[in-house]
């Protein structure tokens, strides 16, 4: 009891007082506090109001999105300059960059110089110099070939010595520029350039070439890079499917657009706007069943009111913000039935701010966020869920999401994006229960999703929840083709490794074969690097004999990583029988391969066949690399190599 009034005392002692804590604010209230305010600096814009008429920008939050949501440059360039008379507003850096965008998708190449100019001369005090990659989006996007080239350059010539290239995005966007403006041939050089220096091309790349062989009238190479891809562990991407689509319907080709509609769905991809036209002619050709639920996905959903403003009312602030905004980009302005000084847009919404004012999943933001009355369409939520950063938040609104007035129910896209986020965060139990939600409720995953759960699982380090949603395949995606199963086999066989499960990959390898799926040269490369790493060369030199017996070519990658593996042993003599098969199949290591292997023969004493080897390596010819950095478990040089041909040979060829 003493000590209980001791502290009780001291508790009440005023030495010990502090200040209140002040009110949390609520995030999702000042969200739509400035998404109202946003909306009705997207009206004056679309009016004749003057500018100083303007509603007071607050922040630069609100700054940057009136910018982006400008509906011309030159109505973006008044609103920036007209920012500046604002009391206690100072530019920010994502404001500037809001306007870099408008004009340079606007090919406003002067404003656009004019705007870098003053940044880099300090115009705007406390905004960081513009970094090289934020130029070069901006030149490729303005179509501006010589200042986006002379950006690249410079990027080359900084981190020469440092490393071995930029980014593999710096080559999307020079690659894409040169083919836009027709110029073909450098554009095919990008990408062996690209390949030759070792930046592994992603899903952009390919979306970029597709488009440039599109353009050019070569509908079918297209197509063959597209089928390409899933052996390349490439995501295929709404943008590529509609490209395609629209080139093969152009031409007449409906039966090719249902085959693209149909893979499309089974890769578990939502349609983007730019499938609307497709699919109304589609529909008009008879293709209306097929094309329903793709139709019903992109079509304006009528439960979301229009935010109407009358610019004679003196009440201006009266808008109703809700709804979504299920594009990217706003509507056309509309004006109202029977009042022609009225403007009729969709309300502004950004989902990654939604998310960001929703983190913590805070009560009070909680409740500001059922008052605003959202309308939820499967798109809105789709990006919501990929918008958070916490997958405890994420799996909040999932399942809050569900109980929400207007009927919202999940489907096999919402699913599909919500066990994703949990299977990479390593939350197994909650995405076990959403696996038997799925097989009660029947919903079918698509097997590209499958893939990237037990990819996120090998992430997460949960090898075993991987095995067993592997072995649910007949219950969560149904039938599974012998390729799709490789495919799927060799994405665990990679969990595991990655989760230090050895004992057990040779053993998942014998059950695959037993099946009657073989892996592939990539799948084959992936086990040998991992066995040889651990300085494990009988399972190496046993995972190379699989690869003899059962026909497959080894690439140079594969004959690189013996080399290396015996070299690290001081396996000499067997590195060069390994280099001398090597060259026989017309192949060549690359430059810090052969350095190691004639490092190692001088150590042992070989000198002769160090010098053999040097002699040998001046030999390779200029042309495609054969041996790429990085590119284990994903593609193999034979798949790269057939890609560029296809690509150079659709314009080399004659009439090309």
């Amino acid at each position: 009891m003493k000590r209980l009034a001791k502290k009780s005392t001291s508790f009440l002692s005023p030495t010990k007082l502090t200040a209140p804590t002040p009110p949390k604010p609520n995030r999702v209230a000042l969200y739509l506090q400035r998404a109202r305010l946003i909306d009705s600096i997207r009206f004056h814009l679309r009016s004749n109001s003057p500018l100083d008429s303007l509603p007071l920008i607050t922040d630069s939050f609100v700054a940057t999105h009136a910018l982006r949501s400008a509906p011309s440059p030159d109505s973006a360039l008044s609103l920036f300059h007209s920012l500046s008379a604002l009391p206690n507003f100072s530019y920010s850096q994502n404001t500037l960059h809001a306007l870099a965008k408008t004009l340079a998708s606007a090919a406003r190449c002067a404003d656009l110089q004019s705007l870098i100019h003053a940044v880099d001369s300090g115009q705007f005090q406390k905004i960081p110099c513009l970094s090289s990659m934020c130029l070069l989006r901006w030149h490729a996007a303005a179509g501006d070939v010589e200042s986006a080239v002379r950006v690249w350059t410079e990027m080359r010539s900084a981190i020469s010595g440092i490393k071995r290239h930029p980014c593999t995005e710096s080559y999307n966007l020079i690659m894409g520029l040169y083919a836009k403006a027709g110029r073909d041939s450098e554009a095919v050089r990008i990408f062996l350039t690209m390949i030759g220096e070792g930046a592994n091309p992603n899903s952009r790349t390919y979306t970029v070439m597709i488009e440039h062989l599109v353009k050019s009238g070569r509908p079918d190479s297209a197509m063959e890079v597209f089928e390409k891809l899933p052996l390349m562990r490439i995501r295929r991407t709404s943008r590529q499917y509609s490209v395609l689509a629209g080139a093969f319907l152009e031409i007449g080709r409906l039966d090719a657009v249902y085959i693209l509609m149909g893979e499309m769905h089974e890769d578990g991809i939502l349609p983007d706007c730019n499938l609307r036209s497709v699919l109304m002619q589609m529909r008009e050709a008879g293709f209306v069943k097929e094309t329903e639920e793709f139709v019903a996905e992109i079509s304006p959903d009528g439960r979301i009111p229009n935010v109407s403003f009358c610019m004679n009312s003196r009440d201006s602030e009266d808008m109703d913000e809700d709804g979504d905004n299920d594009d990217d980009e706003d509507d056309d302005d509309d004006a109202v039935e029977g009042r022609p000084d009225a403007i009729r847009l969709k309300p502004w919404l950004d989902p990654s701010a939604l998310a960001s004012a929703l983190s913590d999943w805070d009560h009070s933001e909680v409740s500001a966020l059922e008052n605003a009355g959202f309308v939820w369409t499967r798109r809105l939520v789709c990006k919501l869920l990929r918008a958070f950063k916490k997958p405890e938040t994420a799996w909040e609104f999932f399942c809050w999401v569900a109980y929400q007035p207007g009927g919202f129910t999940h489907d096999v896209y919402t699913v599909s994006r919500m066990i994703v986020i949990l299977a990479r965060h390593g939350h197994v139990e909650l995405a076990d229960r959403l696996v038997s939600k799925i097989k009660r409720e029947g919903i079918r995953l698509s097997l590209s999703t499958v893939r990237l759960v037990i990819d996120s699982y090998g992430v997460s380090k949960n090898a075993g929840a991987a095995l067993r949603i592997f072995r649910e395949l007949d219950s969560v995606c149904g039938l599974v083709s012998k390729s799709n199963l490789g495919l799927l086999y060799s994405s665990l066989l990679r969990t595991f490794v990655k989760c230090r499960r050895s004992s057990e990959v040779m053993e998942l390898v014998e059950e695959m074969v037993l099946s009657g799926v073989l892996p592939d040269i990539q799948t084959f490369s992936g086990l040998m690097q991992h066995f040889a790493l651990e300085g494990d060369l009988r399972t190496v030199q046993q995972l190379f004999a699989m690869v003899r017996q059962s026909g497959l070519e080894p690439d140079a990658y594969m004959y690189q990583m013996l080399i290396r593996a015996y070299c690290k042993r001081e396996r000499a003599a067997l590195a060069l029988r390994v280099f001398e098969d090597m060259r026989n199949a017309a192949l060549a290591p690359d430059a810090a391969t052969k350095a190691l292997l004639v490092k190692s023969l001088w150590k042992e004493g070989k000198l002769r066949e160090a010098a053999d080897v040097e002699k040998r390596s001046e030999e390779v010819k200029d042309g495609l690399p054969v041996a790429l950095p990085g590119h284990v478990w994903t593609v193999s040089s034979a798949d790269l190599m057939e890609v560029y041909d296809i690509y150079t040979n659709s314009f080399t060829t004659e009439g090309g």
